[in-house]
């Protein structure tokens, strides 16, 4: 049966730093470079019917060290705008704003939880026939990539809080007795 296998981006020097990043376009570290190669690994094998990404460079440049072949890129995979957080790590925020959470708060001048779940849900129902054709890989980053599998399985965006998403990971949503399912999820 064909799959979404998603792909997060490897490591760059903020993902490193836990630092916020939607919109700044950063370049994989060296480290987050040998990762995107090793992922050739994991996908060795696989065929997909579309391959798409994020338009940042850190997506695409993981998906061409991995072996992908990018059919397109994609707003709507790109990474949950952190607004006025974009650069700032989570430990800095919770001293000006102690109960924080992206999953329940969203961002000042950037997206809600709501936001990021439509995103997706659009997304989803642009891919979902295309598993007609066979597998999709979406290549893109953690936390929208978090809601993606929350809301494959049909839980709001802030379940996407449950899910931990390491760089330069494969995950894989499928079927099972006719429902969606999380095949594997954070998988190196």
């Amino acid at each position: 049966m064909s799959e979404i296998v998603l792909v997060r981006h490897g490591e760059t020097a903020w993902s490193a730093s836990h630092r916020h990043t939607s919109y700044t376009d950063l370049e994989l570290t060296p480290d987050g470079e040998r990762q995107a190669r090793a992922l050739g690994g994991v996908l060795v094998g696989r065929r997909f019917a579309r391959v798409l990404a994020s338009p940042r460079e850190r997506a695409v440049r993981t998906a061409q060290l991995a072996g992908l072949t990018v059919d397109a890129v994609d707003e709507a995979l790109v990474e949950w705008n952190y607004g006025e957080y974009e650069g700032r790590t989570t430990v800095d925020i919770h001293e000006e704003r102690p109960r924080w959470s992206i999953w329940t708060d969203g961002c000042p001048g950037g997206e809600t939880p709501e936001q990021v779940g439509e995103r997706v849900d659009r997304l989803l129902d642009r891919v979902a026939p295309l598993l007609d054709l066979g597998s999709v890989a979406l290549v893109g980053h953690a936390h929208s990539l978090r809601v993606v599998g929350a809301r494959w399985i049909g839980l709001p965006p802030s379940a996407g809080g449950k899910l931990r998403l390491d760089t330069a990971t494969v995950s894989v949503l499928g079927h099972e007795h006719g429902r969606r399912v999380i095949l594997r999820w954070n998988g190196g």
